[in-house]
């Protein structure tokens, strides 16, 4: 039996989205994995802290129904703080994780991107994927998985 791949998924706004969902779909189809989903920037001061406690929580909620299809597995949870990086440095040191997904929006509009967010988590010595929505066509297959999915939730 293979070791199950325990991979710590980073993302917000991006957390269901066809490309992040197809990297999980794939990934669970390649070897046994167990997701975590880590919505960082729970704290941020663009709310106050229940407003922004409320969005994570909103989420969690929509997006765990479509990764846990994905994964073909239940994907657990955690939110993070106001600053993404020691939310995942924190993750990393609680969840002994083997790899990370990191799932951004676009360059133009990603504070994560602008704060250097992927290779500050790189240095943390896990293999990290960035996944960066829009950034290319998904094939038909891809797209009809993905429907697939939400149609069946």
């Amino acid at each position: 039996m293979q070791p199950v791949t325990k991979v710590l998924v980073v993302a917000n706004r991006t957390s269901s989205t066809p490309r992040l969902l197809e990297e999980v779909r794939r990934r669970a189809k390649e070897k046994p994995c167990s997701f975590t989903l880590l919505i960082p920037d729970a704290g941020s001061s663009v709310r106050p802290g229940a407003a922004n406690r409320a969005a994570a929580d909103w989420t969690i909620a929509s997006a765990l129904p479509l990764l846990s299809r994905a994964a073909h597995s239940d994907v657990d949870s955690r939110i993070g703080g106001p600053d993404p990086f020691e939310a995942v440095k924190q993750a990393v040191a609680d969840g002994g994780y083997d790899e990370i997904i990191v799932s951004t929006l676009s360059r133009k509009r990603s504070v994560w991107l602008r704060r250097d967010l992927i290779r500050r988590v790189e240095r943390l010595g896990l293999p990290v994927t960035a996944i960066v929505p829009g950034k290319g066509k998904l094939s038909r297959e891809e797209e009809l998985e993905i429907v697939g999915m939400a149609g069946l939730m």
